[in-house]
């Protein structure tokens, strides 16, 4: 392949590797310590186990390209360089956890979604055989954390709180809205769509459904500069 495909392709693995590996430590290390009872418990574990497994796939596709990601496995989450993310372990109550699953993770999913016909097709079949599946179902347990609160008024105030804490920065997940490497992969064919794009179509699908709940999309909706600096 192309060297600079080749390039381009393995630091998009990376950064999604990496990004699985924290993603089960966020489960473990933060939602685990901040949920109410046994069953949200083991509910976190399970996020957590899902979250390895899409790590061990990633990597196998790394390591037919030559790349050994082990050393990650060893790396604290301060550690990691390619996948930081201060928010999450920010979340403090409950209700941010459930903000952060259900709005947080379909952030990600938006760019997850954009591997599925990525023209490097090993990485593409591992999102199509598990990986989208599993991401769905991380938003549904935030979605119905947030379901269950906003049935009283006093659980929507709290699930309002966390997401005006919460909701610039997940803007921001979607990164710059001119960035120099996605339009790389767009012309690779590693992704189709721009931040800018991605971001929006978060917009479209997610502010109905909040709105549905009672709850109130603070503004900007749309996003800025100032947020999509990252």
């Amino acid at each position: 392949m192309p060297l600079e495909y080749r390039e381009l392709a393995i630091h998009l693995m990376k950064v999604h590797t990496e990004g699985e590996l924290t993603g089960a430590d966020d489960y473990t290390q933060v939602f685990y310590n901040i949920a109410p009872n046994a069953y949200e418990k083991l509910v976190c574990c399970e996020r957590a186990a899902e979250e390895i497994e899409h790590y061990q796939l990633s990597a196998k596709v790394l390591s037919d390209l030559g790349v050994d990601t082990s050393y990650m496995l060893a790396q604290n989450y301060l550690q990691r360089p390619l996948y930081a993310n201060e928010l999450v372990r920010g979340v403090k109550t409950w209700m941010e956890r459930g903000i952060f699953s259900f709005l947080g993770e379909a952030v990600v999913l938006e760019h997850l979604q954009e591997f599925v016909d990525s023209s490097y097709a090993p990485f593409a079949e591992i999102f199509t055989r598990q990986i989208i599946s599993d991401e769905h179902t991380h938003i549904a347990h935030g979605y119905r954390i947030i379901h269950e609160a906003c049935q009283t008024e006093s659980g929507r105030a709290e699930v309002q709180q966390a997401l005006d804490r919460f909701w610039p920065h997940l803007l921001k997940l979607f990164g710059r809205a001119e960035s120099p490497r996605t339009l790389q992969y767009i012309k690779w064919g590693l992704r189709k769509t721009s931040n800018d794009e991605l971001r929006q179509k978060f917009l479209n699908k997610t502010v109905p459904r909040l709105q549905v709940l009672g709850l109130k999309v603070p503004e900007p909706v749309r996003g800025d500069a100032a947020l999509v600096e990252v």
